[in-house]
C-alpha cells in the first residue's frame, strides 16, 4: 500500500505539487512506463471498422469512455454521462455529437421526459465495440481476479482516485 500523499501534493482543494515522492510511491510509479505499451497499442485492438470511424470522424480516447458507459446497454442522458465521467455538461455533449455524427450511438427522446434525451450505443456498433473492450479488459479482469476482495476495492479506489486526478489536471477543474 502506498504511504500517504507527500505533505506538499496537490489536493483536491488545488495546492500545489512540490514533495518528491517517497521510496515506496517511486516503486509503485515504476510500473507507470510498463502501461504505457498497453495504452499506445489501443487503435491496434480496435476491430477494423471501429477503428476507421474512429480515425474518419477524429475521435479519441473521451470519445471511447462515453461508448464504455453505454456498453451496459442502459440509455444514458448527457448530463448522467458528464457526472460519470466527470466532465462538464458542455463537454459530454460536444462528445455525445461527435459521436452521434460518426454513428455510433443513438439520441433517443426519453419517454418519462419529453424534454430529456438519452444516448444509447448504435445496435449495429455494439458487437465490434464489445469484442474489443473484451480484448481491452482481459489483462485487468485477470490481474483482479487474483486479487483478495478487500484487495480488489483498494486497487479500484485507487485507479478511480488517479483517473480523477489525471482529469482534473487535464480539464484544470478539480471539480469535474
Amino acid at each position: 500500500m502506498l504511504a500517504t500523499m507527500p505533505q506538499n501534493a496537490k489536493t483536491r482543494k488545488g495546492e500545489p505539487e512540490t514533495s518528491m515522492p517517497t521510496p515506496q510511491e517511486l516503486r509503485a510509479l515504476s510500473h507507470v512506463p510498463l502501461l504505457a505499451t498497453f495504452f499506445r497499442r489501443v487503435h491496434g485492438e480496435m476491430p477494423e471498422p471501429l477503428r476507421e470511424t474512429f480515425q474518419r470522424h477524429g475521435l479519441s480516447a473521451r470519445h471511447g469512455a462515453v461508448l464504455t458507459q453505454l456498453l451496459a446497454g442502459e440509455p444514458a442522458s448527457v448530463s448522467e454521462l458528464a457526472k460519470r465521467l466527470h466532465v462538464s455538461l458542455s463537454t459530454a455533449s460536444e462528445l455525445v455529437g461527435d459521436l452521434s455524427r460518426a454513428g455510433l450511438v443513438a439520441r433517443h427522446e426519453d419517454p418519462g421526459n419529453r424534454r430529456r434525451t438519452l444516448v444509447t450505443l448504435a445496435a449495429e456498433h455494439r458487437p465490434a465495440f464489445e469484442s474489443f473492450i473484451a480484448v481491452r479488459s482481459a489483462p485487468l479482469l485477470r490481474a483482479l481476479a487474483r486479487l483478495s476482495p478487500r484487495d480488489q476495492a483498494g486497487f479500484l479506489a485507487g485507479l478511480s482516485e488517479w483517473a480523477y486526478e489525471v482529469q482534473s489536471q487535464h480539464t484544470g477543474d478539480p471539480d469535474c
